[in-house]
């Protein structure tokens, strides 16, 4: 099976065929991620990925890596319910099924260890999220881009309001 790409060649292809403009050193992103989920700097391993609980330092204290790029999000909170409910739902279930307590027993167990489970695991996660960003490149981290820190829109017409 044969793919063509509709185009001029310059446009598309590998970056190693549109030359050496696009070329960046491969990162690592499971020893990135690592390093993130540990609450480092992706870039060199020794500063801190945050400042407070879920506050990401603009700029590494050791290397100078500017870290404020990140476009985390939602995305942490979405895999920390992932996470924990795949973690919490099986002991519960298990709970029930084997000496079928009252709801007041489950609300004293499961709500706590929910809560701080998700508050244990959260910046983990985020940390994990930010060194993948990192390794690949990803919204302002790459040096090369040019307006990549601003989202693009165009709403149409002239910019202003009425």
């Amino acid at each position: 099976m044969t793919v063509t790409y509709a185009g001029s060649p310059e446009l598309v292809g590998t970056a190693a065929a549109r030359g050496s403009l696009d070329a960046k050193p491969k990162r690592d992103v499971g020893r990135a991620m690592l390093l993130g989920a540990k609450g480092r700097c992706p870039a060199c391993g020794t500063g801190r990925l945050y400042g407070k609980y879920l506050k990401v330092e603009p700029v590494c204290a050791s290397c100078g890596e500017e870290l404020h790029h990140h476009r985390a999000d939602d995305a942490p909170p979405y895999f920390t319910i992932f996470v924990v409910g795949h973690v919490v739902l099986p002991i519960a279930l298990a709970v029930e099924v084997m000496t079928v307590p009252p709801m007041w027993v489950h609300m004293a167990l499961w709500l706590p260890l929910i809560v701080l489970l998700t508050l244990v695991c959260l910046p983990p996660i985020k940390g994990a999220l930010i060194g993948l960003q990192w390794a690949n490149y990803m919204h302002g981290f790459d040096p090369n881009a040019i307006g990549d820190d601003q989202p693009a829109y165009d709403f149409g017409g002239d910019g202003t309001r009425s």
